[in-house]
């Protein structure tokens, strides 16, 4: 099966695919605790102002957290995947999170936790601490009183108001000290969100891991784990490496992930990460895999995944969300190529090409006529 692809300076290129779909393993035990944060199907029919008001389509949203609950995967629901602050906002999150919850019951062995943030509270309307503390305590409450777990994420308005670390503290100290159960961290570089630069009051990793640190171990026994998003393999360790009994890591480097999820020997860390969304069905069987004891097996799955995960999270990094919607409607887990924000907009045509070549090589292609169909209109409606 062929195509032809743009390809840089208007040239066009002819493409045979060549990779093999990838089975999954229905029902194997994963060694690793395996959140995929998930994406939300747009209603593209509602949408009448898609930049201002966002649409979802519920059932194709549900019936895509049952495809990665089927995969053996726990679900990081209403988290940045979802567009939280770039389109969806905290009245369509709720929705989110009750019918996710809600469908987690009726689901064998379904997980999920959700994201409590601050977006509800513009950053230009925070004036004090004690507007964050009362928007994260709006959340917190939503979450916990309709029976979910909560994931603290990183807040716009705490990084525009807090004056340096003890700020945070103060902040982190209260939430976690009033939460009912266990809260998963959430630790998110400005590479993804540039409102979040010097979170944790400071610029300096060292300084920042210093105060994470800190508060975590004043906090341990409400902490599950702390999930890093900094793109960079040796801050993770680091901070792994710091991290007290009972706390866990969950990896949020989606350039990384393979060698951190299997770990040095020594430690590992668990996974909280929007690829999964895309690569599910090979993450499956590669945990599976690992789970084995088959490290190399592993390894082999995994690593053609790296180049496309690379590809999709490339800078504009807040932009990934384009990338792993527009892998779902490939593969038939919608309809549609639109997104809440119209933000499929925010990449361009080559940046897609590049993705259909890499999905094909890592065997995410579920179905390749389908793919291959769609994605020849796509190039035909982008003139190419």
């Amino acid at each position: 099966m062929d195509i032809t692809l743009p390809t840089q300076n208007g040239g066009r290129v002819s493409y045979k695919l060549a990779g093999s779909p990838v089975e999954p393993v229905i029902g194997a035990v994963f060694p690793r605790i395996a959140y995929a944060a998930a994406h939300v199907v747009a209603d593209p029919f509602a949408m009448t102002d898609p930049w201002l008001k966002p649409a979802v389509d519920w059932d194709k949203t549900m019936a895509f957290r049952h495809h990665l609950w089927r995969l053996g995967f726990r679900i990081a629901e209403a988290m940045d995947t979802s567009q939280r602050g770039m389109g969806f906002d905290w009245a369509n999150a709720q929705e989110l999170i009750r019918r996710s919850i809600a469908e987690a019951h009726s689901v064998e062995g379904a997980d999920l936790a959700s994201g409590a943030g601050t977006d509800h509270l513009a950053p230009a309307n925070s004036r004090s601490l004690e507007d964050v503390i009362a928007a994260y305590e709006e959340q917190f409450a939503f979450i916990e009183g309709e029976g979910g777990k909560a994931i603290m994420m990183a807040s716009r308005a705490l990084a525009a108001v807090a004056k340096g670390p003890d700020d945070y503290i103060r902040v982190y100290d209260r939430i976690l000290s009033q939460a009912s159960g266990k809260v998963i961290l959430h630790w998110l570089g400005d590479m993804f969100d540039p409102a979040l630069k010097g979170y944790w009051g400071s610029g300096n990793f060292e300084a920042a891991l210093d105060t994470v640190v800190a508060i975590i171990e004043r906090h341990a026994g409400k902490v599950e784990g702390i999930k890093i998003s900094l793109l960079d393999a040796g801050k993770e360790v680091a901070l792994r490496n710091r991290l007290p009994e009972g706390v866990v890591m969950f990896t949020g480097d989606d350039f990384n992930y393979p060698e951190l999820i299997a770990g040095d020997g020594k430690r590992h860390s668990h996974a909280l990460l929007g690829i999964f969304d895309a690569i599910a069905p090979v993450a499956s069987a590669a945990l599976a895999k690992l789970a084995d004891g088959d490290r190399a097996g592993f390894d082999a799955l995994m690593a053609p995944t790296v180049p496309l995960s690379r590809k999709i999270f490339e800078a504009p990094t807040e932009y990934y969300k384009a990338g792993i919607v527009f892998i779902a409607w490939l593969n038939g887990h919608q309809d549609h190529f639109a997104m809440v924000g119209g933000m499929q907009s925010a990449r361009g045509i080559l940046h897609y090409a590049d993705i259909f070549r890499l999905a094909d090589q890592a065997g995410l292609l579920a179905d390749p006529e389908l793919a291959l169909a769609r994605m020849k209109h796509f190039c035909a409606v982008a003139g190419a």
